[in-house]
């Protein structure tokens, strides 16, 4: 198994599910170990002489950043976010670009105080954000999938650390959020795991807000997935707005998406690692 498939793999063995663990980004229904449920019992084994090692988990986050890399400049941080960004290609095949595919340089979300997104202006402690918009086209019955994965490079950790406060903090104070005209998300529910924490070994932090999508064009309740992760002096996220014929996790009648965002998000931190980590 690959050094990026390894990473993946501990990244998709706990997805928060409406705040609830649950194993999950396994292939064709089968259990993480590989095998499929047989529905027999084992014949009884002998117990063994000697006790199986206990797993040990990382203690530290296998990254050491080179301060003569971080971006100190708009520009070098643009670079940076467009280098490290996710495109369709990150999250599975059938992705395609969206139109327009990536945000403007200056744009900022901001939840106002009556739980609305807003158009606001980048923060002085911001160097450079960059979103990338993608989807999985309607088809078969199933409707549009659309996604987007997001970079912001801060001037400082500190920084970086204060907005993921800020997006756990939004979850409690707008559990309810209108988007835009037409579109909303309700019953969110956050959860903030730092390096070592819930299976987290891949980031310095992360966090995951999930809920409902309610878009008036589409009949019924979708769901709604935020990842989002620090590694140094950057964020990156992740979310899936979910459609008909999709839900989170393979149930065996819909197609799941959290393997693709975990993917994403995890190509986004080694890209992270690999500019800013000192060079061998």
């Amino acid at each position: 198994m690959a050094y990026g498939d390894r990473r993946l793999w501990r990244a998709c063995c706990v997805v928060l599910v409406g705040g609830v663990m649950a194993a999950g980004c396994t292939s064709g229904g089968e259990k993480p170990d590989g095998k499929g449920s047989t529905g027999t019992t084992a014949a009884p084994t002998k117990p063994p002489t000697t006790a199986p090692a206990p797993t040990t988990a990382p203690t530290a986050l296998d990254f050491t950043p080179d301060p003569k890399r971080a971006p100190k400049t708009e520009a070098a941080a643009r670079r940076l976010a467009l280098a490290v960004v996710a495109g369709p290609d990150a999250w599975a095949s059938g992705y395609v670009k969206r139109t327009p595919y990536l945000s403007d340089p200056d744009y900022w979300p901001v939840l106002g105080a009556t739980c609305s997104w807003e158009t606001g202006t980048r923060p002085a402690d911001v160097l450079a954000s960059v979103t990338a918009y993608s989807e999985l086209p309607a088809v078969g019955g199933k409707g549009a999938l659309r996604v987007a994965a997001t970079v912001t490079v801060h001037r400082t950790e500190s920084d970086a650390d204060w907005e993921m406060a800020s997006t756990l903090e939004e979850a409690l104070r707008c559990p309810d959020q209108k988007l835009r005209d037409g579109e909303r998300i309700t019953e969110l529910m956050s959860l903030g795991n730092p390096f070592g924490v819930g299976g987290n070994a891949t980031a310095d932090d992360a966090l995951r807000e999930g809920g409902s999508y309610i878009n008036d064009a589409v009949k019924g309740k979708q769901f709604y997935s935020w990842y989002q992760s620090r590694i140094g002096q950057v964020t990156v996220a992740t979310v899936v707005k979910g459609a008909p014929g999709y839900s989170e996790m393979n149930d065996g009648t819909m197609t799941g998406t959290s393997q693709a965002q975990v993917r994403a998000l995890v190509t986004m931190l080694d890209r992270a690692k690999d500019e800013l980590e000192g060079q061998s």
